[in-house]
């Protein structure tokens, strides 16, 4: 019985595009592992992509990111613009209004959320 034992090495790695077009994302397996409970991938940029950062809220229980490598900038509903590189990382609370106004084309992240499957709205603001 593995219990939700799961590896992920890098030369295994899988890109697709996902939530955002200018995005690709590589799934750690860790939703399997965890019967649906948590998703983590990687997030990279497209280069050359459209961006396209419109006021959103994921309904989630818990979401975090990790920045790698890059810089990537959020505005947040109550916090303004925060500006995150290498070594940074966010905790966004559960239903938080917030949009991204841009990033590197070398920006890659780590992002955990809480239940796997989630929403995302459009807002009409941050």
């Amino acid at each position: 019985m593995d219990k939700g034992f799961r590896v992920s090495h890098g030369g295994d790695a899988v890109f697709e595009r996902g939530l955002r077009a200018f995005f690709e994302y590589r799934d750690l397996g860790i939703r399997e592992a965890t019967r649906g409970a948590v998703v983590a991938h990687v997030i990279r940029a497209v280069p050359g992509a459209e961006f396209v950062g419109r006021p959103h809220v994921h309904q989630v229980n818990f979401q975090m990111v990790y920045v790698l490598k890059g810089w990537i900038e959020f505005e947040y509903e109550g916090q303004g613009v925060v500006r995150l590189s290498a070594g940074s990382c966010v905790h966004q609370p559960p239903g938080i209004r917030h949009r991204e106004l841009g990033h590197s084309d070398d920006v890659e992240m780590i992002e955990i959320v809480m239940p796997a499957d989630f929403t995302t709205e459009e807002v009409d603001r941050v």
